[in-house]
């Protein structure tokens, strides 16, 4: 299986010329559509989001993960790499910072093939597509064994109190787990102070609250009602936890 984290959105060729280079090199191969409107332009945010998701897919999944702003730079490296039995292959911005710290026993690649056509805009079609394919065919990754301090960001903080995601409701998701923050706290976000609650039928309608959502991080929403709009939320925005 293929997992697909981008930013690219559905509008446009992009998903459509990704999966097109994914079915030419593995043929028959499950390709799961995780989402295409990861944060754009911010690996910082989609490391925290996808670090949040992957817990639902089985071991040998193979997730190619494309947030890269930075394409094109020669400084920023392509990467593959093996946490907690999944695969990731993607660029080397920070993308897979999360997902390889809260590992076990993570390992790190410099992927050093190159396909004969490297468009210099496109690497998630012709470099990251065919590498995913590869591993996925149980192929070992194509490049060089790094040491994870070579390569991670230890300047990361292990949750990020940050919105990190609007959803199509307008809930806001935060880099926070929920497991790691009291029930009785409050959260203050966009001037306000919001409580916890279970679900969205505990509170009244257009009331604030913070919940912990189905990936285990911490939400806020508005009970049939729109956060964003009401908080005047947005990517970035800070999160205090009293």
């Amino acid at each position: 299986m293929i997992t697909l984290f981008t930013d690219f959105g559905w509008e446009g060729p992009y998903v459509g010329q990704l999966k097109a280079a994914l079915i030419r090199e593995a043929p028959g191969l499950a390709i799961v559509d995780l989402m295409h409107d990861a944060p754009v332009f911010n690996p910082r945010a989609s490391a925290y989001l996808l670090a949040a998701l992957v817990e639902e897919f089985p071991l040998g999944s193979v997730f190619l993960a494309v947030v890269d702003p930075g394409v094109g730079d020669p400084e920023r490296r392509p990467a593959v790499v093996h946490a907690d039995g999944r695969w990731f292959v993607g660029p080397d911005n920070g993308l897979f910072n999360v997902v390889a710290i809260r590992s076990s026993r993570p390992q790190w690649w410099d992927i050093t093939w190159q396909p004969p056509h490297l468009s210099r805009s496109f690497h998630g079609r012709d470099l990251f597509a065919p590498v995913a394919a590869r591993l996925a065919r149980g192929e070992p990754p194509p490049g060089k064994q790094r040491a994870l301090e070579q390569r991670v960001r230890t300047d990361w903080p292990d949750d990020l109190a940050e919105i990190i995601y609007i959803d199509h409701f307008g809930n806001a998701l935060t880099g926070l787990r929920a497991a790691c923050v009291n029930d009785t706290a409050e959260l203050q976000v966009g001037g306000c102070a919001l409580r916890r609650a279970g679900t969205f039928a505990e509170v009244g309608s257009g009331e604030a609250f913070w919940y912990e959502n189905s990936s285990g991080l911490i939400e806020i929403a508005v009970n049939q009602g729109r956060a964003d709009k009401l908080l005047h939320l947005g990517i970035g925005d800070a999160v205090e936890v009293a």
